[in-house]
């Protein structure tokens, strides 16, 4: 069974390979969903997969790729059913 959650990132998380970087974890890690840049300067996305998966998921969002400064990763259930993991345009 899969867990699906959806996390808002806060923090200096544009500009610095954030949204690309969490592809390239979530295709390591086998996890689906989608993550975009949003207007207000954060980064929002939709993890699903196995509970390990999605939790290494949320560790990584907490400090993201290296010139991230994440302040705040909030998380909640999320709802969803995915193929792949995708960058979607910004919201």
């Amino acid at each position: 069974m899969s867990e699906v959650r959806r996390l808002v990132i806060t923090g200096l998380v544009q500009g610095v390979g954030y949204r690309y970087g969490m592809v390239m974890a979530a295709r390591r890690l086998d996890v689906t969903g989608w993550v975009r840049n949003r207007r207000d300067g954060g980064v929002e996305a939709t993890v699903a997969g196995s509970a390990e998966a999605v939790a290494a998921m949320i560790d990584w969002a907490r400090h993201g790729p290296a010139g991230a400064e994440v302040a705040h990763v909030a998380v909640e259930l999320g709802s969803g059913d995915y193929d792949s993991f995708e960058q979607l345009p910004t919201f």
